[in-house]
């Protein structure tokens, strides 16, 4: 039986609608790459099916079909791919110095239209973040289909954010944004774990783990292509565990926390410099150009943040048996200046068994924009369903 034909759909209509979906999600999740062909031959739909599903969706401003770049005789190849009055993800990175707002396409392509910089407050942080995106929902309506919303902080049911070293609390992020139609508000470095799965270092992987260098550090549990959230959706919180040995106070309540030794301010404080409460990237981002240029101070810094990124990969590794090691932000910093350091405390650290087939230790290919990526993959995966579908294709008929 064809795959056109599976997952419980009774009528016509259903199949056909569940197949529109099939065919949206592959686009998107290929990075709009395929030809119609290849994707008719990975669904495991009939050549007249898809061909009928394309052209639907086209109608309805969904898809839109360019040429392939290379084709042999014959008829020229077609490539399905977002169509330009198509859905809209927005998707934010609230940083704890500053936002980033992108535009992201059906596919991936994600374009950054507006960067600012806040006081570190929440009200400072989210209330002109909020106008900003009620001029971009007006300025786009009605293409927008949600927004994604990635904060450096453990995110509880209802959208609420505790950052712990800038001081926010049970911080209501939909009530300040007071943003109309759907928002998904969720952990940065989860959101990073995600796009790991889908467009990076991840994609395949059963079990992975993700790791985000900032101010401090932050990771995630990937099973199956998910950030594994916990039971209250608070889980992973890698970063303050007591990994290192150390016993020093945290600001999250915890002693210890491993995340006090990797990072931007455990960095800067190597060197005697101001850190703490969201400042001082730009006074890292110097001394990792110092690390390159083989400043003597600032690579012993690099050295020691390594070690104990390395020591701490090793603990998760023996607890989680994942495939791979992801790293973002400074992360990849830390591992092209520091991998021998890095790699030297995660190989003492492993238990034997592990040390037989350990796992790949990888920078992100993604930079920064991971959790961008995640947040509008949060987006369309609550887009990319039946029911919203169809009421696209009901509005824009």
């Amino acid at each position: 039986m064809r795959a056109e034909h599976e997952a419980g759909a009774t009528t016509s209509g259903a199949l056909r609608a569940h197949n529109r979906v099939r065919l949206l999600r592959a686009v998107h999740d290929c990075g709009a790459s395929l030809t119609r062909s290849a994707l008719t031959r990975d669904l495991g739909l009939a050549r007249g099916t898809a061909s009928v599903l394309v052209g639907e969706l086209a109608e309805s401003g969904l898809l839109h079909e360019e040429p392939a770049a290379e084709h042999g005789r014959g008829r020229p190849t077609q490539v399905p791919g977002p169509h330009p009055r198509g859905p809209i993800a927005l998707a934010v990175d609230v940083r704890e110095d500053a936002w980033e707002v992108a535009a992201c396409e059906l596919g991936g392509r994600a374009t950054v239209v507006e960067v600012r910089p806040h006081d570190g407050t929440p009200e400072g942080a989210l209330v002109p973040l909020g106008a900003a995106l009620r001029a971009r929902l007006e300025r786009l309506a009605p293409r927008v289909v949600g927004t994604g919303v990635a904060l450096a902080g453990p995110v509880r049911p209802g959208g609420l954010v505790d950052i712990a070293h800038l001081r926010w609390t049970s911080v209501d992020v939909p009530g300040l944004l007071a943003l109309p139609g759907p928002l998904v508000v969720g952990n940065d470095t989860a959101f990073a774990g995600l796009a790991e799965a889908r467009r990076g270092g991840l994609r395949g992987v059963a079990v992975g783990l993700h790791l985000h260098v900032d101010f401090d550090l932050g990771g995630t549990l990937i099973v199956d292509g998910r950030p594994l959230a916990g039971a209250t959706g608070v889980g992973a919180e890698f970063g303050h565990m007591p990994l290192t040995g150390g016993d020093a106070p945290c600001m999250c309540g915890a002693y210890g926390c491993w995340g006090q030794e990797v990072g931007t301010n455990a960095l800067l404080r190597h060197l005697g410099l101001a850190h703490g409460g969201g400042r001082g990237r730009d006074h890292a981002e110097r001394l990792l150009s110092a690390a390159t240029a083989g400043d003597e101070a600032a690579v012993r810094a690099v050295r020691s943040c390594a070690g104990a990124l390395g020591r701490g990969v090793s603990a998760l590794v023996n607890a989680h048996d994942p495939e791979a090691v992801t790293l973002s932000g400074f992360g990849v910093d830390l591992h092209r200046l520091a991998l021998p350091e890095l790699m030297e405390r995660f190989e003492r650290g492993l238990m034997a068994i592990r040390r037989e087939r350990p796992p790949r230790i990888v920078p992100s290919a993604l930079g920064w924009r991971g959790s961008l990526i995640g947040a509008m993959e949060s987006v369309f995966d609550a887009f990319l369903t039946v029911d919203a579908v169809d009421q696209w294709r009901r509005a824009h008929a």
